[in-house]
């Protein structure tokens, strides 16, 4: 488990390789991940946009923003989490993901970025 804390939110990240979804013969390889976001904070919070930057195994580097996650801009008071499960999709059997979320305070609507602790991505080894 990867974690990191800023501004009193904690970011914690579990992966795993979904074989089911997964093709190699394809350089198809899809990674799970559950993030759970704990507000320990003094303030309430409010989860606005994400950005990540993932790496395949070759270097290959992509940027993905947008709004919220899944679908959600959830809200966070002081002692709540936010628990969530996506996934990712690579070109190579490992990779590697970090990022950031933007969140807003509700107090005075000022904004801030809390980082996502970079976290990596393998497949199980194959038998020879």
């Amino acid at each position: 488990m990867a974690t990191r804390t800023t501004n009193g939110i904690t970011v914690s990240v579990e992966t795993q390789y979904l074989d089911e979804h997964s093709d190699p013969r394809f350089n198809k390889y899809i990674f799970g991940y559950h993030i759970t976001i704990e507000n320990a904070s003094p303030h309430t919070v409010q989860l606005m946009r994400r950005h990540w930057v993932i790496q395949d195994g070759n270097g290959q580097v992509r940027e993905v923003e947008g709004d919220g996650v899944v679908g959600q801009q959830p809200v966070l008071e002081p002692g709540e989490n936010h628990a969530y499960t996506s996934f990712c999709n690579l070109i190579t059997e490992f990779g590697k993901m970090s990022g950031t979320y933007l969140m807003s305070r509700s107090d005075d609507g000022s904004l801030f970025e809390v980082a996502i602790p970079e976290f990596q991505m393998a497949a199980p080894f194959k038998s020879n």
